[in-house]
């Protein structure tokens, strides 16, 4: 695991400090990580909601399409139970 250090006012030293001991967090460090992991999850949703925006249109989203996707889900538990 590589170290990075960073500089911050004493203003967000301190909110840093107050959501460690807040939300059960070990460190500091525990904390940015999890910041940087939401940040990186929050980046890969716009990414994929950008690439769903740009395609090109499916099939209607109607009420037998729902029928089907139950049809399957039903199908797909009642194989899964079985094994």
């Amino acid at each position: 695991m590589s170290t990075m250090n960073i500089s911050l006012p004493d203003t967000l030293k301190a909110f840093v400090d107050k959501q460690v001991n807040q939300r059960g967090y070990g460190t500091s460090s525990e904390y940015v990580r999890e910041l940087i992991r939401k940040d990186q999850e929050r980046l890969h949703l716009r990414e994929l909601l950008m690439a769903g925006a740009e395609s090109a249109p499916g099939a209607p989203a109607d009420a037998g399409y729902f029928e089907s996707l139950r049809n399957r889900t039903r199908k797909a538990a009642r194989t899964g139970a079985r094994r």
